[in-house]
Parts: C-alpha cells; sequence; structure tokens
C-alpha cells in the first residue's frame, strides 16, 4: 500500500474518531445548555456569557502558541527520518513559554480584567459578586487549559484523534454531574457553575496530560539550550497571536460590545446562538482537524501537489457537511430552539441564522491556514489577515455608536470576513505557489453551484407546511437528500465520484 493510500486511510479513521467524540459532546451540550439556561435563567445565562467573553480575549495566547508547538512537531514528524531529541527540546520550550505567558496573564486578568468587569461592563448591581466569582474561575481555568497546551497540540500532531474520543466520554460524564449538582444546589447557582468548570477543566486536562506522559517519548522535560528555537517558535507564536487577535475580538470582543450597548438579555440571546453553531462546527471541524496534520507533514515532505489537494478538498468537504447540518437549523431555527430550550431569549433566532452564514464564509479559509502556517514563515500573512479581519471590531463599535441594532454586528462579520477570504487566497499564492484558480474551480465554483439546489426543496416545506414536527422532519429528509443527490452530481470532481462509486460497490458487495 503508498504511503499516500496509507495516510488518506489514517485521515479516514481520524474523522471517524473525532466524529464519535464531537456526536457524544454536541448532544450532551445541546442537552446541558437547556439544563443550565433555565438553571440560571436568562439573566444570569448571559452575565456568564459576557464575563467569561472578558477572559476569552486572553484565550488568542492559547490558540498562538497551540499552533506553534502544534506545526513545530508536525514539521518534525513529517520530515524524513525526524530527531526524537529535538522533538523533546520543542516540546520543553513550549512548556517554558506557557509558564511565562501564564504568569503573564494571570497579572492582567487581576488587573485589567477586574478593572473592566466592575466598572465598564453592563452587570446588574445586586450580582456583582457573582459575577466576579465567573471571572476568577473563568482564569483560573483558562491558565490550566494554557499550561496544558503542549500535550494537547502533541496528540494532535501525532494524529492520535481516539484519545480525544476516550477523553471524551469522561468529558461527557463531568458536565452531566454539573447540570444534576446545579439542579439541587442551594447555593449562588452562577458562582458554584463557574466554580464547577473549573473542576471539569483540570480533571480532563489531567488526563490528557497523563496519556501524554505513557504515550509519547517527547512529553519529558529537557533543559532548553537551543535559544534560536525558542527565539523561532516565540516569532512564529507571536504572528500567530496577531492572526488569532482578530478572531477573538470578532468573537468575544463583539460579545463584550453587545453587551455594552445592549445589556446581558443580548448576551444571552448571543450564548445561545453560539453553542449551536460551535456544535454544528465541532461535527464540521473533524474534518480539518484529522486533514491539518497531513497538510503540514506534505509540505515538510516537500509534496506540494498533495498539500494543494488536501486543501481543496478539506474545505469543500468541509462547507458540504456545514451544510448538510446548517440548512435544516436555519429554515427550522425558531421550532428547534423551542423544543430545545422552552426558554427562547429574543434575538436568539434572528442571531443563529446569521452566525451559522458567517461560520459558513470564515471556515473556508481553514485549511489554506494550516497550510501558510505549515510554512513558518508567516509575518506577511499574519500582518495581513489581522490588519483585514480586526476591522470587523471597530466596524461593529462605530455601526452601534451610530444607532443600528444588534444584528448588525453579523452582518459587519460576514462583509469582513469575504475580504479576509479573498486576501488569504492572494497570500496562499505567494507563500505556497498555490493556484488560486484551482481553488475558485474545485471549492467555489461548486459550492456556488450546490447550495441553491439544496436549499430549494426546504423553502417549498417552509411555504406549504405549518411549523411543527412534520415540516421539521419534511425539510430534514428534503434537505438531506438534495445536498446527497447535488454534492454527488456538481461538487465532486470525476475521480472523487468514481472513488464513491467504487466504494459504494465495495461495501454492496461485501454484504453479499
Amino acid at each position: 500500500m503508498s504511503t499516500e493510500k496509507i495516510d488518506n486511510n489514517r485521515i479516514a479513521k481520524n474523522t471517524v474518531y473525532l466524529y464519535f467524540r464531537t456526536i457524544l459532546i454536541m448532544l450532551i451540550t445541546l442537552y446541558t445548555s437547556r439544563v443550565i439556561l433555565n438553571a440560571l435563567g436568562v439573566e444570569d445565562f448571559g452575565i456568564y456569557n459576557a464575563v467569561g467573553g472578558v477572559i476569552s480575549m486572553f484565550a488568542v495566547l492559547t490558540g498562538a502558541l497551540s499552533a506553534a508547538v502544534s506545526r513545530f512537531i508536525t514539521y518534525e514528524l513529517g520530515k524524513n527520518g525526524h530527531d526524537e531529541f529535538r522533538l523533546k527540546t520543542i516540546f520543553s520550550a513550549c512548556l517554558n513559554n506557557q509558564l511565562f505567558l501564564g504568569v503573564c496573564i494571570l497579572v492582567l486578568g487581576e488587573t485589567l480584567g477586574l478593572w473592566f468587569l466592575n466598572y465598564k461592563m453592563n452587570i446588574p448591581p445586586d450580582r456583582m459578586i457573582a459575577a466576579n466569582w465567573v471571572l476568577q474561575c473563568s482564569l483560573l481555568s483558562f491558565i490550566i487549559n494554557l499550561l496544558c497546551v503542549p500535550f494537547n497540540a502533541t496528540i494532535i500532531a501525532h494524529e492520535h484523534m481516539n484519545a480525544y474520543a476516550v477523553v471524551s466520554i469522561l468529558d461527557a460524564a463531568l458536565k452531566l454531574a454539573i447540570c444534576y449538582l446545579l439542579t439541587i444546589s442551594f447555593l449562588d447557582k452562577l458562582a458554584f457553575y463557574a466554580v464547577l468548570h473549573v473542576l471539569v477543566a483540570a480533571i480532563i486536562q489531567i488526563t490528557y496530560v497523563f496519556y501524554c506522559r505513557h504515550q509519547f517519548r517527547e512529553c519529558k522535560y529537557v533543559k532548553v539550550r537551543d535559544k534560536n528555537l525558542t527565539k523561532q517558535m516565540f516569532s512564529f507564536a507571536g504572528f500567530s497571536f496577531l492572526n488569532n487577535s482578530a478572531a477573538v475580538l470578532n468573537t468575544h470582543g463583539l460579545n463584550i460590545l453587545i453587551n455594552v450597548f445592549f445589556g446581558v438579555v443580548f448576551n444571552a440571546a448571543r450564548g445561545i446562538a453560539s453553542q449551536v453553531e460551535g456544535a454544528i462546527m465541532q461535527l464540521v471541524n473533524n474534518v480539518t482537524v484529522a486533514v491539518n496534520p497531513q497538510i503540514t507533514k506534505s509540505y515538510a515532505s516537500g509534496n506540494n501537489e498533495r498539500v494543494y489537494m488536501l486543501v481543496c478538498r478539506g474545505t469543500k468537504y468541509s462547507y458540504f457537511l456545514m451544510m448538510l447540518f446548517a440548512v435544516p437549523v436555519f429554515f427550522e431555527t425558531n421550532f428547534i430552539l423551542t423544543i430545545w430550550l422552552k426558554i427562547v431569549p429574543d434575538y436568539a433566532v434572528l442571531f443563529l441564522r446569521l452566525s451559522l452564514i458567517g461560520a459558513m464564509i470564515k471556515m473556508l479559509g481553514y485549511t489554506g491556514y494550516t497550510a501558510c502556517m505549515a510554512t513558518g514563515n508567516i509575518k506577511e500573512y499574519s500582518i495581513w489577515i489581522t490588519v483585514v479581519g480586526i476591522l470587523a471590531f471597530p466596524l461593529t463599535w462605530l455601526v452601534f455608536k451610530l444607532g443600528a441594532p444588534a444584528e448588525a454586528a453579523y452582518y459587519v462579520f460576514i462583509v469582513v470576513y469575504i475580504a479576509v477570504e479573498i486576501i488569504r487566497l492572494l497570500l496562499m499564492k505567494k507563500m505556497l505557489n498555490f493556484p488560486p484558480m484551482m481553488f475558485v474551480k474545485e471549492v467555489l465554483f461548486r459550492i456556488i453551484i450546490v447550495t441553491p439546489f439544496v436549499v430549494v426543496l426546504p423553502i417549498l416545506c417552509v411555504s406549504c407546511m405549518e411549523e411543527g414536527w412534520g415540516r421539521l422532519l419534511s425539510i430534514l429528509a428534503a434537505s438531506t437528500l438534495s445536498s446527497l443527490l447535488f454534492v454527488f452530481l456538481f461538487g465532486l470532481s470525476r475521480s472523487e465520484k468514481t472513488f464513491v462509486i467504487s466504494s459504494v460497490k465495495s461495501k454492496c458487495s461485501s454484504f453479499k
């Protein structure tokens, strides 16, 4: 069996592991969100999402350094005859960086974070004590996750996605335990919920550390003597920080802006929309998480043609998978939220629909981002993506000052990220010699053709049927069948169609 075929099989196997993990997490998240919203109430639920967003602003550092260590370890593994001692050095250098940054963020959180919460945020006075508990617990959870970044990045670099599936069982059990304890507690439910989240974060991360220490030999600390490596990783992480800062400001930053201009009820609506969008995105991101290490390893081995192919296919498959889940949710948002939550915050329906559109645009750049990160030379990429992407935050602030409604944040986000994806494609051409017309032909052209065909039947169902279970099931069936049909007819290349047909024939013959 060829190396490329083995790698493709690994991608498929890891995708299955990740789907098992994500389906479990998604089901538990949807259930627990309903219980937590009803237990906390709309106001406290909005406070948790708003205050947690303050600490999540610092989470950009976690994403930046995770990308750095994952890229360096994956790149080393992709080289022929990788050096085990160098892997240990990379891992240890990242641990040093995380410890230093953890101290810095703790200081920022206890100064800037406390000031912003107590003097700038729109929180009811009688809930300020509970809100401060949320801030402290969110900060502690963040520090725990920050220190464990090297371990999580190592699992991804080695493509041991089955570990995530196993730990997800523990994570699911702990989240159910939170729901139970929250419903029977006589303590302040918001503060108690924040404390329980810290405990869950600690248990999950300790489990990952234990797994890595016993599975990967490089997860042993050694004294770092290579100052050039440390400098290189800091440089990479610094530019990755710039790139990620736009994403954080455009999510958690906008959450804070909505709080300042409109209050915690709107934060509750945005929190619900974000959770549903996140559940769908977790399911879809399995494709990119499984593909990303192969993109980096293919670049390290000099196989650029495979990099191009993985970028296009990863993006295309992710979009079609997102469409499969997003279309029924988009057309039946009100009914789904009503049967799920019972208490549906105002604006949650509109926010969720707009967030799904924004997510489908943003996800077009996920595999391209990984390919650019694989080069290691990301200075120009990070500057351009940050400069354009970060515009969503000040533009949203401007339109809010001019009197625009809360949903304007989503419209600004969609416009800005269309510009971001165009610029990313041009940067890929320069950095990777990536042919933009290949992306246009194999990805954009195909999704532009497929999408209108897929939504026709759901639109007919909405116009001809009353809201209820019958219409929901009809839309599910119609969107699924039309997605499968039109993706096969117009979304796949000739070679991909041949592969699908041969695979179906093989499976059918195995049942005879």
